[in-house]
């Protein structure tokens, strides 16, 4: 019974020294409560979901302390006077609500995320003072009064410096995307251009009034259906996307060009718009074409070097292997040729073997392969060739084709060609095989004579191996 009786003294002591204290000490004495209300408030910020929660509560803190040394500090009638209107002090250094504003901005907050800590701040240090203090009047009621002036005051000056930040982040950024020399845009949810930089005008040749408001589909880009399918699928996945586009534009530059989509997000992670960063890749795609092709075509005949025909060979053989088709290559080796580049020189023998890859070419198929291997040999995949007799026949084509004089400047030069011929599966089965069988193939036919072919003969061979 005694107990109950001083634990009901010791709360009415309380709270008579509850109503004696100031909205200022009530704040600093009742910090703990008033930020726990805080913690639960910010967690409903989605630019706060990634931050430090220490960091958070310790900066909401430091806020209450500012307040609460505000509502300590004398005040003046023409300083309240102006406070009440929304109008601060001259200061030489920023405020704390001016540094609060520049932290949140940088950090990702909305404007409606900035407004709200302050409200939630408000409203938890007044649902707190009202319950201590059922009955607010004469130092109360000024406390309070000049608490919310406190509040709306640091509201005004967070928010001009955030607008002051954000203005100059958007002049930065609008610098930026002008010196581009990059085409950046961004299009709304239907795929229309709602801001284009100035290298993107400079590439479509169109004035920026034409661009804004239209689609890839409006203004007539072959590649706007692939276009606006990733388009859709990055609005959709909210995932980035990198794609590849040929078009030359009105302005004649270009032609080759990469580009990356990525999604705006609104503040509730919804897509709102597309961005889209283009370059025209135009010179590294020509010189990486022309490296590739060095590195598989003859530079003197253009015709495949060894390593494209040994890829083809390969391909060639799997298909065959698939399909059950039959599958012939010729080896062949001109014969007097040396004479050729001795007697007219090295420029005469380079117009005699490009003139002969001409002349082979025109004997094949356009889906057969025609490759030199170096030097004075050459090399061909027949496909698809039935009978014996077809593949004797395009044999034959070739060696009287190179048995017809070359016009070499100013003389006519006579040379004849050993063909070697190998068949796939009946010869050899795998790439390197049956090169080496028509390999061995042309041996043969160069020792029966000039212009003369030889199918390659497996016993043969292995009967003249072994002698």
């Amino acid at each position: 019974m005694l107990a109950s009786v001083h634990v009901l003294q010791l709360i009415t002591v309380l709270k008579r020294n509850t109503h004696k204290m100031r909205l200022a000490e009530f704040i600093r004495s009742d910090m703990e409560p008033i930020l726990k209300d805080w913690e639960a408030f910010a967690k409903t910020l989605l630019a706060a979901e990634d931050m430090n929660k220490t960091g958070l509560r310790d900066h909401a803190k430091d806020m209450l302390l500012e307040i609460a040394d505000d509502l300590d500090s004398y005040q003046s009638e023409s300083a309240q006077a102006a406070k009440s209107k929304g109008i601060a002090p001259a200061e030489a250094e920023e405020s704390w609500a001016e540094i609060h504003g520049s932290d949140r901005q940088t950090s990702g907050f909305s404007v409606m995320e900035t407004v709200s800590e302050f409200r939630a701040l408000r409203a938890s240090v007044v649902s707190l003072w009202t319950k201590a203090n059922p009955s607010i009047a004469g130092d109360k009621l000024e406390d309070l009064t000049r608490f919310h002036e406190a509040i709306d005051q640091a509201v005004a000056e967070s928010l001009q410096h955030y607008a002051v930040v954000k203005e100059m982040e958007t002049r930065l950024f609008g610098a930026i995307l002008l010196a581009s020399p990059d085409p950046i845009y961004v299009l709304d949810l239907e795929g229309r251009f709602v801001y284009a930089n100035k290298a993107t005008a400079n590439l479509f040749g169109l004035a920026h009034k034409a661009i804004i408001g239209k689609t890839t589909f409006e203004l007539g880009f072959p590649f706007a259906a692939d276009f606006q399918h990733n388009l859709k699928k990055v609005i959709v996945d909210q995932s980035t996307f990198r794609g590849k586009f040929v078009h030359t534009f009105a302005s004649g530059n270009g032609e080759q060009f990469e580009y990356l989509l990525a999604p705006v997000l609104d503040e509730n992670n919804e897509t709102e718009a597309t961005v889209c960063i283009s370059r025209d890749v135009t010179e590294q795609a020509v010189a990486a074409e022309k490296i590739w092709y060095n590195a598989h075509y003859d530079l003197l005949t253009g015709l495949p070097n060894r390593r494209l025909f040994l890829d083809r060979l390969e391909q060639e053989v799997k298909h065959a292997k698939r399909s059950g088709l039959p599958l012939a290559v010729f080896f062949m080796d001109l014969d007097g040729f040396k004479e050729v580049n001795d007697a007219l020189g090295h420029d005469a023998g380079d117009h005699l073997l490009a003139a002969v890859a001409k002349r082979l070419t025109e004997s094949v198929r356009e889906e057969d392969t025609v490759a030199r291997l170096g030097g004075d040999e050459f090399t061909v995949i027949l496909s698809g060739a039935k009978q014996h007799a077809d593949v004797e026949l395009v044999a034959q084509t070739i060696i009287d084709a190179l048995a017809t004089p070359f016009q070499i400047a100013q003389d006519n030069v006579q040379i004849s060609v050993s063909l070697g011929i190998a068949l796939y599966a009946q010869d050899a089965t795998s790439p390197a095989s049956l090169l080496q069988a028509a390999d061995h193939a042309m041996y043969k036919a160069k020792k029966a004579g000039a212009n003369q072919m030889c199918f390659f003969e497996k016993a043969a061979d292995q009967k003249e191996q072994q002698s």
